[in-house]
């Protein structure tokens, strides 16, 4: 997720770099967290190619067959959850499924963000178009047509438990399929039905299983996580060149970034994040001028031991990155289709599992929000350090500020910080942990991987700030060592930070500083 091969997690362009109006081919293949962002958040169209065109229709037809067998296929021909004993007369498959959205669009609270809902609508018509749910080829392309069109559902955020599939969100959202619901369409709210007469698409009329297909899968917190994860990539970045610019910033040294030390400790991250900052550092003439006559032995942990606790948590992003990737070219559906064998066996075409349980990405994300915990912490005490400025050594002013007394400087910016690690604390409280069973008790084990998908994201944004606060200090504390330079890439960072921040001749608000930079590091500008 990184550049500068300072992670195996893997890179991504930013929004500048792809092309947005080629349309994504949906072909059934893995769709990468970039290009969910493309479709999601930049409007990239979509189409359904024609070989998932095939599987679906193969699909479909495997499951008419099934059907016309007269053998009890959940779902389909029955009821759902404690219901699955109801048997459902063939007159009645399309209003069972019809009935199905209605009844589970019981969420609640603020609507999720158009780009979430997009990207969770993405990932259907990708799951879907693997040929493996029954789905006819409307569905799909009525979901990109959507898409294309600019229609977004108005879905509450809360109502999912992460087991059989996020239900409450991805009823929400595929009313609009049948014409029903609120939609935003054109910068403006309506009915569904009004938006899609506008936009020249039909609704379409369910099939038998069409419903719990579209409502039975992990696409909301799939699309969360994905989404999430383009945002770290460009965070760790930023917190690199920060670790970086605040070693300069405070006269610590570089002789703990030695790769003998990291060689003999074999742990990968804690490794590349050593040969990332000793990049960022090269050619500085700040590490030169005090390494002779200091009678510092060695620097606090948030900067001797970065390597160690920074690396610690990008293997654990690196592994929570592969778990995110596969889930993108799943199908997480129930029950699931697959083509007919030579014995000719209805019920092994129709397979009930339980691929819609979240656990996988529940866990995943619970430890994200830990491991940010870490990078945001670690930025904290950095800038806890540089504006306590009581290093003899380092002539930089208390807090930063031009007149310490008559003027505070950047002091309430640590507090800002710290109030932000303190909430990333809480958020770090694992939801996957805490069971609560639904369902007359059938859905017994839950993973409540919306709520850990949810606070991750929420973590991301906090860190950020915590991330951008470091710089802000960092780029005022370099200027205190001037003439000297930092490192070639250091330089690069702070005159990035320089050509949207002034440096502090007064104090000014920094609320302002902090948001422009925070926007640095969403738009991948640190990479």
């Amino acid at each position: 997720m990184m550049t500068g091969d300072t992670s195996r997690m893997p890179t991504q362009p930013t929004s500048d770099d792809s092309d947005h109006g080629s349309p994504l081919p949906i072909t059934g293949a893995r769709i990468a967290p970039w290009e969910l962002e493309q479709v999601a958040v930049f409007g990239r169209p979509v189409e359904i190619a024609a070989e998932a065109r095939g599987r679906l229709e193969r699909s479909n037809r495997t499951l008419l067959e099934a059907i016309g067998k007269g053998v009890a296929l959940y779902g389909v021909n029955t009821g759902f959850g404690s219901l699955a004993r109801q048997r459902v007369p063939a007159d009645e498959l399309a209003d069972v499924q019809r009935n199905l959205l209605r009844s589970h669009a019981a969420g609640v609270g603020d609507p999720l963000p158009d780009q979430t809902v997009r990207a969770m609508m993405t990932l259907l018509a990708c799951s879907l178009s693997r040929g493996h749910s029954g789905v006819r080829p409307v569905v799909v392309t009525t979901l990109a047509e959507l898409l294309n069109a600019g229609i977004t559902p108005i879905v509450p955020e809360t109502g999912s438990v992460g087991a059989s599939g996020d239900l409450a969100p991805l009823a929400h959202a595929c009313l609009t399929l049948i014409g029903e619901g609120r939609v935003r369409f054109r910068a403006e709210t309506m009915d569904a039905a009004e938006a899609m007469k506008q936009a020249g698409i039909e609704p379409i009329e369910l099939g038998p299983k069409e419903g719990l297909a579209l409502i039975n899968g992990t696409h909301l917190m799939a699309a969360r996580a994905a989404l999430t994860f383009t945002g770290i990539r460009r965070l760790v970045d930023a917190a690199l060149c920060a670790t970086a610019m605040s070693i300069d910033a405070v006269r610590a040294t570089d002789s703990f970034l030695d790769d003998r030390v990291h060689a003999i400790r074999q742990q990968p991250g804690q490794q590349s994040v050593a040969a990332r900052l000793r990049d960022l550092l090269r050619n500085s003439q700040i590490i030169p001028s005090h390494r002779e006559d200091d009678p510092r032995v060695q620097d606090p942990y948030s900067f001797r031991c970065s390597p160690q606790v920074l690396g610690a948590a990008i293997d654990q992003l690196e592994h929570s990155a592969r778990v995110i990737e596969r889930e993108l070219e799943s199908v997480t559906d129930n029950p699931l289709i697959f083509e007919r064998t030579d014995d000719n066996d209805a019920a092994r075409t129709v397979v009930s599992a339980g691929n819609f349980h979240g656990m996988p990405l529940a866990l995943t994300m619970d430890t994200v929000a830990v491991a940010l915990c870490h990078i945001a912490g670690m930025a904290e005490r950095r800038v806890f350090f540089m504006l306590a400025a009581s290093d003899p050594q380092n002539p930089i002013n208390p807090h930063l500020s031009r007149h310490p007394g008559v003027e505070s400087g950047y002091m309430i910016t640590q507090y800002t910080a710290a109030a932000c690690c303190n909430e990333m604390i809480t958020l770090a409280t694992p939801a996957s942990v805490s069971n609560i069973s639904t369902c007359a008790g059938m859905e017994d084990y839950n993973s409540f991987g919306p709520r850990s998908t949810a606070k991750a994201e929420r973590s991301l944004d906090l860190c950020r700030k915590v991330v951008a606060i470091e710089l802000l200090c960092a780029a005022e504390a370099l200027e205190y060592q001037r003439p000297l330079k930092s490192g070639d890439g250091v330089e690069r960072a702070f005159n990035l930070v320089r050509s949207v921040v002034p440096r502090l001749q007064r104090d000014r608000s920094p609320a302002s500083d902090i948001r422009v930079i925070e926007e640095l590091i969403a738009g991948g500008r640190f990479g």
